[in-house]
């Protein structure tokens, strides 16, 4: 059987608080007990020790006699005397447990035996017979025990106004149980509606309906799951529609090397027996088959890199001697394309992963050279910036226009396709470096290159200050 969570909150609360009143009512009613129990026994102790100085006074200024003789002489009057003054119902027993007096000889007399029996030692004794308390004290002489006092007081009134009291807490507990519970109804049931809603948004978000706005607009902590989910959604559809958009492009760019090798495919089909167009259709199937190869594996890469967190092995390293090592690997096809190549470095330390810096600044450089110009140059440098370092990789090429630089992280954008084209670009090279710039805690930006020509990328990172000689072995 299914209950809903309204229904569990309302009785857990209704409960909690019946709880709570049966436990005051039950400490206060023992309390009012205690007190009615102790105020009697104080006033029938006041009582006895009215009687006991009535007692021995008149046995002691009398005549001395034994006590059993006493209280058989003495006791009816004695008893109608104290009787009359405590306004209540008085037995004296002689010590052989004879009823020497009563203060109401006509009324019923109740069976206190085993009381006497204990008052006759010395011992003070009660009992409880329907609303009276029967009071057994024992009254002393000048040689000891003469006489044992009975007295008969009503709880009528007691008894009354205790019932009185638990009638009023009996009533009292069934009102907060029916009001709580009401309360607890509607607040709970309120609770419960904003719990569904928020489950209906994950429902839409699933079915793929997104949120405009958060369902709940609540300071509190259903409030704050509210703005959560809301922003979860968000998320989800920002990456849903970047995945989209990747899956588009990705298509784009598989098409266009697949068509060209299917042209060049048939063109050898048809023309099979002209060795120069099997020379320039067999050439151009490598050069695009070698491109679709290097789109799938950057694209893998940046899938890799953006969801799962790749092997990350920090150390310190000398940025001036690494750039120093790659502008030596990249010296060759500098050359070959007319570009020379410019450093000025500073020796500075960074920490970082060697291979994630090896691959940004491969590209970074390598791009340099593809879009520049027939006999420009590239200027690797770097510089101090209060507690960072700026790595610029400067080229007097064909430039980035201003109102393009946000977008060239972005997978497949190119600003120059054709350029792009003709290199061998995929579109994925620099959305590749920005997401291992980020790995290693840095930034990257794009500026206009020197006097104005061509571009210049300036990635920055912390500076690393070694603690010791040992930590620059690591390179």
């Amino acid at each position: 059987m299914r209950v809903s969570l309204k229904w569990k909150f309302t009785l857990f609360l209704a409960g909690l608080l019946l709880f709570t009143v049966a436990v005051l009512s039950t400490l206060i009613l023992q309390g009012v007990a205690r007190y009615q129990r102790e105020q009697m026994e104080d006033s029938l102790a006041q009582m006895v020790k009215t009687a006991q100085t009535r007692i021995t006074g008149q046995y002691v200024t009398g005549t001395r006699i034994p006590p059993q003789t006493f209280m058989s002489v003495e006791g009816q009057k004695l008893a109608i005397e104290l009787g009359a003054t405590s306004g209540t119902r008085v037995l004296l027993y002689s010590m052989d447990g004879v009823v020497a007096g009563d203060s109401l000889p006509m009324a019923e007399k109740a069976d206190v035996a085993d009381a006497l029996a204990f008052a006759l030692q010395n011992k003070i004794a009660y009992l409880t017979e329907g609303d009276t308390l029967h009071y057994l004290a024992p009254l002393q002489g000048p040689d000891g025990q003469i006489a044992v006092i009975q007295f008969d007081s009503s709880l009528l009134a007691q008894n009354s106004f205790f019932q009185q009291l638990l009638r009023l807490f009996v009533y009292t507990g069934i009102g907060v149980l029916l009001i709580s519970f009401l309360f607890g109804f509607f607040y709970m049931n309120r609770q419960a509606i904003a719990i569904s809603r928020l489950k209906q948004e994950t429902e839409r978000i699933r079915m793929g309906q997104y949120l405009t706005s958060p369902g709940l607009l609540r300071k509190d902590e259903l409030g704050d799951l509210s703005t959560g989910i809301f922003e979860m959604n968000q998320a989800i559809k920002a990456n849903i529609q970047t995945q989209k958009q990747f899956f588009d492009n990705i298509s784009h760019e598989f098409k266009t090397p697949l068509t060209a090798i299917k042209a060049n495919a048939d063109l050898l089909h048809m023309y099979g027996d002209d060795p120069s167009l099997v020379r320039e259709s067999s050439s151009a199937i490598a050069s695009e088959s070698s491109r679709l190869h290097e789109l799938v594996e950057t694209a893998l890469q940046l899938s890799a890199l953006e969801k799962y967190s790749l092997e990350n092995r920090p150390e310190v390293i000398w940025i001036d001697q690494l750039l120093e090592e790659l502008s030596v690997r990249l010296k060759g096809k500098a050359e070959k394309a007319g570009i020379t190549l410019r450093k000025n470095l500073l020796p500075a330390t960074i920490w970082a992963d060697r291979d994630s810096l090896i691959h940004i600044f491969l590209n970074l450089m390598d791009n340099a050279i593809k879009y520049n110009k027939p006999h420009g140059e590239v200027i690797i440098s770097n510089r101090i910036v209060a507690a960072h370092l700026e790595i610029l990789i400067q080229d007097t090429g064909i430039g980035i226009p201003a109102d393009e630089r946000t977008r060239i992280f972005e997978p497949f954008y190119t600003v120059h396709p054709d350029r792009a084209r003709q290199t061998g670009g995929t579109g994925l090279g620099l959305a590749l470096v920005q997401q291992f710039v980020e790995k290693q805690q840095g930034t990257i930006r794009v500026e206009d290159g020197p006097n104005g020509q061509g571009s210049t990328f300036i990635v920055t990172f912390r500076v690393y200050t070694p603690k010791s000689s040992n930590d620059c072995l690591q390179v």
